[in-house]
């Protein structure tokens, strides 16, 4: 049995499919083939369905595939390792990041990465927070940014920054008379927000729960920029994350943007999480000190975030 082997069974239980796998794997198909059954043959029981017209794994095949990841995550983690002894700085690092999150913060942050560590390689993997999480424990991520808590003792959590969420309104809505609400105003009030599966809703759903407000049900956004243009187009309202209005995304004059006083203020709060095990701890932990260095105007509304004839509307007149 040799590493090749199980990264061969690994890529076919990502993929379930012979030729996506060898091509993850850079060999021909046949090769790939020919080594499972190798594989079979030293294991002494069959780790694919064969005869079935999709590709499934036996029951000792998954069992045999979350193993071999195990084993081959560990032998990345002895690699690096060794190579960041070496120099710390360089080599690569995979990075996950949720899709509410991805788009507004990394324009801010990518910059100084990049000039504090020329040599590294930041690969970055944008998916919901339940898949970042599979990755992270499987080895197929180094590290992700993530809403917290996170509840995995296997996982080390770097708190990064409290981001307030805001309220959207159309330029039309009652509520865009003032720019400031009280988070228990909430309650009388009935949200658009995001499909099943991504966080922001299940932050979303906790701060209405919080506050008595309602969930729209009638529509449900695959993205935040949809849920920004039913907003615009006096669908509905929302709760938008700081960072997504802050340039570079455009100022929207069909939108009003509230924040939130008094008790309660609704927010999230993300960090970087990685594996407790990592070799490359120190380093994560270096690099989540470029992240925490997000100036503190990105955390807050100002009036240049409002379009401008709202900012004009609100100077007193001469």
């Amino acid at each position: 049995m040799n590493l090749r082997d199980l990264k061969y069974l690994v890529a076919l239980a990502d993929h379930k499919h012979y030729g996506k796998a060898a091509a993850v794997c850079h060999v021909s198909q046949p090769t790939l083939s020919t080594q499972l059954r190798k594989l079979e043959d030293e294991l002494g029981v069959p780790l694919v369905e064969r005869g079935s017209r999709k590709v499934m794994l036996t029951h000792a095949g998954t069992e045999a595939a979350v193993r071999a990841r195990i084993i081959v995550a560990e032998i990345e983690e002895l690699k690096e390792a060794a190579r960041r002894a070496r120099d710390p700085e360089a080599g690569s690092i995979r990075l996950g990041i949720f899709p509410t999150l991805g788009p507004y913060l990394l324009p801010h942050v990518i910059p100084g990465i990049r000039k504090r560590y020329p040599h590294l390689e930041l690969l970055l993997v944008e998916e919901k927070s339940d898949e970042l999480l599979n990755r992270l424990r499987d080895g197929r991520l180094d590290a992700a940014l993530l809403a917290l808590p996170v509840d995995d003792d296997a996982l080390h959590a770097e708190f990064l920054f409290e981001e307030p969420f805001l309220l959207a309104v159309s330029s039309k809505h009652p509520l865009a008379g003032q720019d400031h609400l009280d988070a228990r105003e909430l309650s009388t009030q009935r949200l658009l927000l995001l499909e099943d599966g991504h966080c922001l809703r299940d932050q979303a759903l906790a701060v209405c729960r919080m506050f008595g407000a309602n969930e729209k049900s009638e529509f449900r956004a695959t993205s935040l920029e949809t849920l920004r243009q039913m907003v615009a187009a006096d669908v509905g309202i929302t709760l938008l994350p700081t960072l997504a209005i802050k340039p570079p995304v455009p100022r929207s004059d069909s939108i009003h943007l509230l924040d939130f006083r008094g008790p309660g203020s609704p927010t999230r709060r993300v960090g970087m999480v990685w594996r407790r095990s990592s070799a490359m701890t120190d380093f994560l932990t270096q690099l989540a000190r470029q992240f925490k260095q997000l100036p503190a105007e990105l955390l807050s509304l100002d009036a240049s975030d409002r379009p401008q004839v709202a900012a004009e509307a609100a100077l007193p007149a001469n």
